[in-house]
């Protein structure tokens, strides 16, 4: 039998306060201020646990916190608040962000996330009454009666609306929406699957299901095997690999990533249609196939051999598509002047190839580069000329903020306006670059919308590909890392 957290920011607050009374709210020497830091600490353990309903954008990995978390962290606050003349702030947030809940937190990008929530709450601010843990102060640091301060957190809380904000948990009011479409989207894959193997109730139901499984299968293969596998050997002539030019060797490996998926569409494909029509046996793999090709997802025998993706299989056809024109642009007419990062199979090797000709154009050991990040506002379509060193890249995208222009500075997104578009980015590499101390957010760049990966044979993490730096005008601060980064973000 297990125990599961209440729903809801209120919920988990009254759940919290259920438990204590004026004895155990009255048993350090500084009650005063063991009573508002441990209500900040309770809505701390109410915050983490709520996230996890905005999916990615709350945690990377959703993550079990439980009452032990917050008990071990109630009784190290009693202890520090009675043993030490003034609060160790500092202390305190270590304990409670690194050791209590992050000893569960396996991401280390989750791992800043809950450092700076806790910095919010347990820093001196709280002890002033009205101290607001929200942008609208409907959570705030309140003053209890002295005589029955148990009863007087109670009637605040049951005082509180039934549902949070987003801005409660330090999000964008969009992020309601991006809620709700997971809630949506996973109801109506389970729709999806029960009418998959729907024989529609006639006589002819299967056959009509045939018929519409060998017709998307039909055009899939006209459209793959229009761009074909790459001639690994002819574009190893046209791009041989050289000390000057690391690009060629990325497009080599790009194309023989490419050619591996490719094959098992033209092999599979052909194989389905047959089967379909009787001409050779419906093996269980071409079942499969057919099956998720009924439900718009991609097949597990085409995802092994592709990059990841969270599209259905139209769109994620389109994409591959997409990313073959791209690849073979790149063959018939040279090196791109603006990259398609989008478009990179493993976008790793593209930019140790980007430092690595650098490294070797000015004679630089390769481990003493990184990358400037310089917002470029023209259009990719306008750009004609490759930059000296570095390059241009396009494709990016933004989740819970957007890029303004104007002021050339993240800011908040538009309402309903969930994802936005990056401007093409200059990555210039810099010899022993010096870290910016102010004015930027250290953004996180992945390549698919889970953010979640695992770490590959190459050392590489399977979704995580890089950090950037975005200038942002918003509240500088130190992350957990020691270097400079944005509150709010």
């Amino acid at each position: 039998m297990t125990n599961e957290p209440p729903k809801g920011m209120k919920a988990n607050l009254r759940n919290a306060y259920f438990k204590l009374n004026n004895n155990l709210m009255n048993v350090t020497k500084k009650p005063q201020e063991y009573k508002k830091i441990l209500f900040g600490l309770c809505f701390f353990h109410a915050v983490v646990q709520e996230r996890r309903q905005f999916g990615p954008l709350g945690w990377n990995i959703p993550y079990e916190f439980n009452d032990t978390d917050l008990d071990i962290s109630k009784g190290q606050l009693e202890l520090f608040v009675d043993h030490y003349t003034e609060i160790p702030w500092r202390v305190l947030n270590f304990l409670t962000s690194y050791i209590n809940y992050g000893g569960r937190v396996t991401d280390y990008i989750d791992l800043r996330t809950i450092d700076i929530i806790l910095r919010g709450l347990y820093n001196p601010k709280i002890l002033n009454a009205g101290y607001r843990f929200d942008p609208d102060g409907i959570f705030k640091s309140i003053e209890c009666s002295e005589s029955d301060p148990h009863s007087s957190y109670l009637e605040y809380i049951e005082k509180l609306p039934l549902v949070a904000s987003p801005q409660v948990f330090g999000m964008h009011e969009n992020a309601k929406i991006a809620s709700a479409n997971n809630e949506t989207f996973s109801m109506f894959d389970i729709c999806l699957s029960l009418q998959a193997n729907d024989s529609g109730g006639g006589a002819g139901g299967s056959g009509v299901r045939d018929k519409l499984i060998a017709t998307a299968a039909k055009d899939i293969y006209s459209k793959v095997h229009e761009k074909g596998a790459f001639d690994i050997e002819g574009i190893s002539m046209l791009y041989p690999v050289v000390y000057e030019e690391s690009m060629n060797t990325v497009l080599l490996q790009e194309c023989i990533r490419y050619n591996k998926l490719i094959d098992v569409m033209e092999e599979t494909l052909p194989m389905l249609q047959k089967a379909l029509l009787g001409l050779v046996g419906m093996s269980a793999e071409l079942e499969s196939i057919a099956n998720c090709i009924a439900l718009n997802q991609v097949p597990g025998m085409w995802a092994d051999k592709a990059y990841p993706s969270m599209k259905p299989l139209s769109a994620w056809v389109d994409d591959l598509i997409a990313r073959l024109h791209f690849i073979n642009g790149w063959i018939a007419y040279g090196v791109p002047v603006v990259f398609w990062i989008s478009g990179f199979y493993f976008p790793q090797a593209f930019l140790t190839g980007s430092l690595q000709n650098f490294a070797r154009k000015h004679h630089f050991p390769i481990d003493t580069l990184t990358f400037d990040y310089n917002i470029t506002e023209t259009d990719w379509r306008d750009i004609v000329e490759k930059p000296a060193d570095g390059v241009l890249i396009r494709g990016l995208y933004l989740e819970g903020a957007r890029w303004d222009s104007t002021i050339g500075s993240l800011t908040d997104s538009l309402p309903k306006q969930l994802y936005t578009d990056l401007p093409v980015m200059h990555l210039a590499p810099v010899q022993n670059r010096q870290d910016k101390t102010s004015g930027i957010y250290r953004c996180p760049v992945y390549k698919v919308l889970s953010r979640r990966g695992v770490l590959s044979t190459t050392g590489h993490s399977t979704n995580f590909i890089m950090w950037i730096e975005l200038p942002s005008d918003r509240t500088n601060i130190t992350n957990h890392e020691g270097k400079a980064d944005q509150e709010e973000w």
